[in-house]
């Protein structure tokens, strides 16, 4: 089981924000992150990020992972990132992936997102980089 360094489970946020009704990324995520000893809360389609950064809060999150291909990657990052700042829990990693233009990543890096995986990332590339990044085993 993946935990962090402080020997919690490490805890994943998955969330569809917006009006993008195409969730079966997302599901694949969850599913190889769940496997890989990842507890994973998925929250669903047409979530906002109000309520996603409350799911993440509640649930005592190390990550939000969102899955955007409804082209307001740009607005839903910036606003996800900007409501845990608010809530004070800007320690929550924000990580995501979908159809996001190469030129929007280091844009959306500087916004504060850890790390972007576009169309073609694989499950263990994905899940590797959350262990690597959010804990240890």
């Amino acid at each position: 089981m993946s935990s962090t360094p402080s020997g919690h489970p490490l805890r994943v946020v998955v969330a569809k924000p917006g009006l993008d009704g195409h969730d079966r990324g997302a599901k694949v995520v969850a599913r190889a992150l769940r496997d890989a000893g990842v507890e994973v809360i998925y929250t669903g389609l047409h979530q906002t990020p109000e309520q996603i950064v409350e799911a993440a809060i509640q649930e005592d999150a190390d990550a939000v992972g969102l899955s955007v291909l409804s082209g307001a990657h740009m607005t839903l990052f910036k606003r996800v990132i900007e409501l845990l700042g608010e809530r004070d829990a800007a320690d929550i990693v924000v990580f995501g992936g979908g159809i996001i233009p190469d030129p929007d990543i280091p844009v959306l890096q500087e916004m504060g997102v850890s790390r972007i995986f576009t169309p073609g990332a694989t499950t263990s590339e994905i899940t590797q980089w959350v262990q690597d990044n959010l804990g240890h085993d």
